[in-house]
């Protein structure tokens, strides 16, 4: 655990999206955030009073951290990405998955493949219309893993392994932040990069209000965490390490307004209309109606949202770990998930940082987060 020491800033509560766009251009691959989380943690400590690195790169910042009662607001770092797997003797580069990447987006992608000598750029090549139907009988094939393929300008395997390739690479979109029309942001990563985002700025909030350290009675862990997407395992390990009374997880969510959506299955959502509260098994109902609460009393706007078993993010991690701790997951909505667009809305960034800061300010030491 490192001390910092917290330096006073101006009050101020605007949201600092030139972060946001310097975060998301940062790569941070699942398994190989350590670039993204330095940027982040450089961003946060003016703002807290110690931090923590565990040994996988999970970062928690930490506000009044002699306290023994303990909160955490919790998002993701990393984003999905691929793994350099063959290199065929004429320079082409397979790939396989690193977390849940979508090869139907793939074909005719740039990419950055991460070395130690640096960015090698290439391309998902795709067999042009013209060729690729007369050569599979008239049928046109669908991009596969198995079939998917990287063109780095190299003709032989040893010139792909003279710019510094092998397998075990790391490979990345090229895509970045961009902005659209009615307030909209747009890129890749969003996923859950934009979650990060919004707790750091929970925590200048905090600190730019009037003496947080006065006005939080308990230690609040601002966890950024690695390797959500192959399974929580980064809020698995911080969970067990700072053990919590209490945890308030944000996540991004299907906005489910688009074509080929079934609201039936996946219920209504829509980006523009406020962050979204969870229903499920993993979400406490005391810390739950406590958040929704608070949106009523502040008159910030929220959707509700309902899972049938696990709500697939880090809430599962933190509600399950230890002896059970309540846990909450306060959602943003997304279109386009797990791709190199994903959309989401700059109101709903507001509301959900809103919406954290001030439920923060409802929690109480002597809470009693029993059922009966």
């Amino acid at each position: 655990m490192a001390k910092h020491k917290k330096e006073k800033k101006k009050n101020s509560f605007e949201v600092h999206w030139d972060f946001l766009k310097q975060y998301l251009n940062n790569p941070s691959p699942t398994g190989f955030e350590k670039e993204g989380q330095k940027l982040w943690l450089e961003y946060v400590k003016p703002y807290v009073d110690d931090y923590l690195v565990d040994p996988y790169g999970s970062v928690a910042a930490i506000i009044n951290p002699d306290a023994k009662f303990k909160v955490v607001i919790e998002a993701h770092a990393d984003e999905i990405s691929w793994f350099v797997n063959y290199i065929t003797p004429e320079g082409l580069i397979y790939v396989i998955r690193n977390g849940g990447s979508d090869q139907q987006i793939a074909p005719s992608k740039r990419v950055h493949i991460h070395t130690e000598k640096g960015i090698v750029k290439a391309v998902f090549g795709w067999p042009a219309i013209h060729t690729r139907m007369r050569s599979n009988d008239n049928k046109d094939p669908q991009p596969k893993v198995e079939n998917i393929f990287l063109d780095c300008g190299a003709r032989s395997r040893k010139e792909v392994e003279e710019l510094g390739v092998h397998v075990g690479c790391v490979v990345t979109f090229e895509d970045s932040y961009d902005e659209l029309a009615y307030d909209h942001i747009v890129g890749r990563a969003l996923d859950n990069r934009v979650g990060g985002f919004m707790i750091a700025e929970v925590a200048r909030w905090l600190s730019e209000s009037t003496s947080a350290g006065e006005r939080l009675p308990f230690a609040l862990y601002i966890v950024n965490a690695v390797q959500e997407e192959v399974g929580l395992r980064g809020a698995e390990m911080m969970a067990r390490r700072i053990k919590p009374q209490a945890a308030i997880i944000t996540d991004v969510t299907h906005d489910t307004t688009t074509p080929m959506i079934n609201k039936n299955i996946e219920g209504d959502v829509s980006s523009g209309k406020g962050p979204v509260i969870t229903y499920g098994p993993a979400v406490h109902h005391i810390l739950r109606d406590l958040i929704i609460h608070t949106a009523q009393k502040e008159d910030i706007p929220y959707q509700l949202a309902a899972v049938s078993r696990s709500t697939g993010t880090d809430t599962d991690a933190f509600a399950y770990a230890n002896d059970g701790t309540p846990s909450a997951l306060i959602s943003l909505p997304l279109r386009y998930m797990h791709t190199t667009v994903e959309m989401v809305s700059k109101k709903d960034i507001e509301h959900t940082i809103q919406l954290i800061y001030h439920s923060l300010l409802q929690i109480k030491p002597d809470m009693n987060f029993r059922y009966f």
